[in-house]
């Protein structure tokens, strides 16, 4: 009998045991942890491609450090060419196959995988698109969400009273992606000009598909605006700005900080960036913090070189989430994870951004830029204009 007990006790475990390992955590094994990346490697914003591609470079450095745990990781980039639904086909492939998503990019992206990720109880980190996005989601929905970025809204607010007081104009331009990136932007423009004398004289946008931009150049020149805000790729930036100079029109121009990569945009355009105003949410080439991890990734993959700008959004990615997961524990699931990065608190990336902390309820945990002005072509140089200006978290 005692016999007969003892075996059917061991059937259990056996059986109990069977069903823990026919249940594994995504993406998790003993030596890997898998993260998937969608991104634009190429098409109309593959300049921003480069943030996975470095990102995929300081992974690897983590892994000749020991990697998270005894843990290497393993990332999976895949190309969606900023289409929202090749990056729906991607996660859809990846939410089952990975522990996490990382440093999506595009407003219209993340519109288009936002449900996905909440019913897949995917986590999401660094996510680089409209804040919009997440902080009009229940709050059930995006509790696998951690942002550090920006609202466009109140980027733009900031960026359009700089315009008047830097430079006193009178009379601004808007020139937008036709999606939520662009128009997010235009609100804000509106909201800051509301509190000054100036006007709005134009709103002027285009498609992603978009290649030719001289009837927008044109119709910025017929405006009289004395300065453009670019809330652009820096493909269309850049394409808008030669379109102008061709027709001998040089405004003012007052950049996105998606267009902060200073070593792309004088590659673009020359000496016609010279002056630009942009804002910047990360650190820059020349600054230590940012120097140190370019240094990294440029030694791991060198045709990082002259991108460099955004390889520091791309090490930023990966530095947040293996803070999660150190914090996570070796015994790691994606609840712990989401747990872990709750409880992050006066975070700075190396100093690489200013402090920020996630909670239980405050998943959008950095709201802030600061004002650039980019000088001479010869040598890429910027000057810092304002102190970081921290904007209070939306979700």
């Amino acid at each position: 009998m005692a016999l007969r007990f003892l075996a059917a006790g061991l059937l259990t475990l056996f059986l109990l045991g069977g069903e823990a390992r026919a249940a594994p955590v995504p993406g998790v094994t003993d030596t890997e942890i898998t993260i998937g990346i969608t991104g634009p490697l190429s098409g109309p914003a593959a300049a921003w491609g480069t943030i996975a591609l470095a990102s995929e470079a300081y992974a690897s450095y983590v892994n000749q450090q020991g990697g998270v745990h005894g843990r290497k990781l393993k990332l999976v980039l895949k190309d969606d060419g900023y289409n929202p639904g090749r990056a729906v086909a991607n996660f859809n492939e990846m939410k089952d196959q990975v522990f996490a998503v990382m440093g999506t990019v595009g407003t219209a992206v993340l519109n288009a995988n936002k449900d996905l990720v909440a019913d897949a109880g995917l986590p999401l980190v660094y996510p680089l698109g409209n804040v919009q996005v997440f902080a009009k989601q229940p709050k059930e929905k995006v509790r696998t969400v951690f942002q550090a970025y920006p609202d466009y809204t109140d980027e733009t607010e900031f960026l359009s009273q700089q315009a008047v007081k830097l430079e006193g104009v009178k009379k601004l331009g808007f020139f937008g992606q036709n999606d939520d990136y662009g128009k997010g932007g235009l609100e804000g423009v509106k909201k800051g000009l509301a509190k000054t004398d100036a006007k709005l004289v134009a709103e002027v946008f285009y498609e992603v598909t978009d290649r030719e931009l001289g009837t927008q150049a044109l119709k910025m020149k017929e405006s009289g605006a004395e300065a453009v805000i670019l809330y652009a790729t820096a493909t269309h930036a850049a394409g808008l700005v030669k379109e102008m100079a061709k027709v001998g029109y040089r405004p003012k121009l007052f950049a996105a900080f998606t267009l902060y990569d200073r070593d792309t945009m004088f590659r673009l355009l020359g000496d016609l960036w010279e002056g630009a105003y942009f804002d910047a949410a990360i650190g820059l080439r020349g600054e230590p913090a940012a120097d140190k991890v370019i240094e990294i990734v440029t030694r791991i993959d060198p045709k990082l070189k002259g991108r460099e700008g955004f390889c520091v959004q791309g090490v930023a990615d990966v530095m947040m989430l293996v803070e999660g997961l150190k914090r996570a524990g070796r015994d790691l699931t994606r609840e712990k994870f989401i747990a872990a990065m709750e409880t992050i608190k006066d975070y700075d990336g190396g100093g690489l951004y200013p402090p920020f902390s996630f909670s239980p309820t405050r998943h959008h945990g950095l709201n802030a830029v600061r004002l650039m002005r980019a000088g001479k072509a010869t040598d890429a140089s910027v000057k810092q204009i304002t102190p970081w200006q921290v904007f209070p978290g939306h979700f």
